[in-house]
């Protein structure tokens, strides 16, 4: 192996990862930087200064063994063990999505929405990037989250540990785990990719669980479920919020104008319209 500068490698890694991953020039070298600050244990402004040292045979060997892994297709956040969200640092593995910048817009209305005492309920939590960014800008709020997967529970309440927020987590389906519980606020971030799309996806999108991905024949499934079974679990003046795809606000806003109230719309950082919500009478 010949001696390169950290510079040197990341030059390299750059053009690896653009070929190989389909990258802008501008993405590879943040993902370079991203897999070699976790090889070196460093934070980025040491990596900048320390662009002209030599990269150690046995860094050189993690970093290439963690480009590896990316060129391959494995998600760079499940090769770190972690993604931001909402200013925190979760960790993420296979067994849950990965938190988008996306869906911070749901939850900053969620949080604009909920007060100390408030009811919360967040429906298939993943990673519990959503009830614990919840519960730790309202102090107070009464955040429980669900999710049919265990795995994913475990690694929601090992997040919300590391965090030190208070939710509980409860395991099954949808609402069932609530069974007879009422909620001022009820959000979700829903599978909502349409089946046929399924094989289409990026490969380090089809890495990440498929139970959070797929939305069903028109990926507009779970809203269906949501949006019917929410009703009965809202109290009065109870608001739902959901996440949806691109082009899917009409219809999901249809869904609510017929079973909750009159929808309204948010956007995400991108201008999409990427929350619909409604609260009840």
């Amino acid at each position: 192996m010949i001696p390169q500068t950290l510079g040197g490698a990341l030059d390299e890694t750059r053009r690896r990862l653009q070929d190989a991953c389909a990258l802008s020039a501008r993405e590879a070298n943040a993902q370079a930087a991203w897999l070699l600050c976790h090889a070196l244990g460093c934070s980025r402004s040491d990596l900048l200064l320390r662009a002209g040292q030599t990269l150690g045979v046995r860094d050189a060997a993690r970093y290439a063994a963690l480009v590896a892994k990316r060129v391959a297709g494995e998600p760079l956040q499940y090769i770190t063990g972690s993604q931001g969200f909402m200013g925190h640092t979760f960790c993420v593995d296979p067994r849950v999505l990965i938190p988008r910048l996306d869906t911070e817009a749901l939850c900053e209305q969620a949080v604009a929405r909920a007060t100390p005492g408030s009811r919360v309920l967040d429906v298939g939590t993943g990673s519990g990037a959503l009830a614990v960014s919840i519960a730790l800008a309202v102090p107070g709020a009464r955040v429980t989250a669900v999710d049919i997967s265990e795995g994913a529970l475990a690694v929601a309440q090992a997040n919300a540990r590391a965090l030190g927020a208070a939710v509980r987590f409860l395991r099954g389906d949808l609402f069932a785990p609530v069974a007879g519980e009422t909620f001022d606020l009820i959000v979700s971030n829903p599978p909502y990719i349409p089946k046929g799309e399924m094989d289409a996806l990026p490969v380090d999108v089809r890495a990440e669980p498929a139970l959070a991905l797929d939305g069903g024949s028109d990926g507009l499934a779970f809203y269906r479920a949501l949006t019917g079974g929410a009703r009965a679990h809202l109290a009065p003046g109870g608001c739902l919020l959901l996440e949806v795809g691109a082009g899917q606000a009409q219809a999901v806003a249809d869904l609510l104008a017929g079973r909750i109230g009159a929808p309204f719309y948010s956007t995400d950082w991108q201008g999409v319209q990427r929350v619909v919500g409604a609260a009840t009478d």
